[in-house]
């Protein structure tokens, strides 16, 4: 069965923009749980724009009674704090992913020229206290054989090409989708997990469950933004019924 994992970055984005505590980081990611989430996942960056230090910990202490059964996933790039930090709190994944100076969100995943060794270094790092690493790559066998050669347990696939030509129409979309085919039958050839996210939403997911070897879908913005207008707890099952039943909800 594919995992829903709720990106509650959103969430870290209003509350931040009034400063405060509301609307409240904690209080939502019970509202994903208590609506059947099976995974949250925070991605902290260094201007904190959004995930600040302190809510990894939070977020860590909130769901230690739920281990058993919700995944804790980490995203960021591999800088030395957000290591640390990972390392202390020992999610159940870490996904890496590279940052652009000025981005306002990720553009592409790990490039062709990325220094493997240094890569290969952080992965073994985290791997050591049984951290699984998933890396954030584009859909083509360079990106894949890269992740497989530094050791990576999964990737997770950079969407947001086959949300756009998905928007152009459902041919081109199809044939977008055809190239993550091929990517994760390849992944799955190297032994590595799938997890994809960036930019799907209940009408690309409705295609993009049908992923050969899909474990995990990590899904913020669009889950947010529907949930202003149905509810975080019925957001949260609208798209839990697409990945598992292939039709919303209501």
């Amino acid at each position: 069965m594919i995992r829903l994992s709720v990106n509650v970055n959103k969430v870290a984005t209003l509350r931040n923009s009034r400063g405060g505590a509301e609307p409240n980081l904690i209080a939502a990611v019970r509202a994903c749980l208590d609506a059947g989430a099976e995974g949250i996942t925070i991605h902290p960056r260094g201007d904190e724009r959004h995930i600040r230090r302190a809510d990894i910990f939070a977020v860590a202490e909130c769901l230690t009674p739920y281990r058993e059964r919700v995944e804790f996933n980490i995203e960021g790039d591999p800088r030395g704090q957000f290591l640390d930090d990972v390392c202390t709190v020992r999610p159940h994944q870490c996904t890496l992913l590279p940052v652009r100076p000025g981005e306002i969100t990720n553009q592409a995943g790990w490039p062709g020229d990325t220094d493997r060794d240094a890569l290969r270094s952080v992965i073994r790092r985290l791997q050591d206290p049984e951290i699984r690493v998933a890396v954030f790559v584009d859909p083509t066998r360079e990106a894949i054989e890269l992740a497989a050669d530094v050791g990576a347990d999964r990737i997770e696939l950079f969407t947001e090409p086959f949300a756009r030509a998905f928007e152009r129409g459902l041919d081109q979309g199809r044939r977008s989708f055809d190239h993550y085919v091929a990517a994760a039958e390849l992944a799955h050839r190297h032994d590595l997990g799938i997890n994809a996210g960036h930019d799907l939403d209940l009408h690309t997911r409705t295609l993009f469950r049908t992923l050969p070897h899909l474990d995990e879908v990590s899904i913020g913005h669009a889950l947010i933004s529907h949930a202003l207008h149905v509810g975080l707890r019925q957001a949260v099952r609208d798209y839990l019924a697409v990945l598992h039943n292939g039709r919303a909800s209501h």
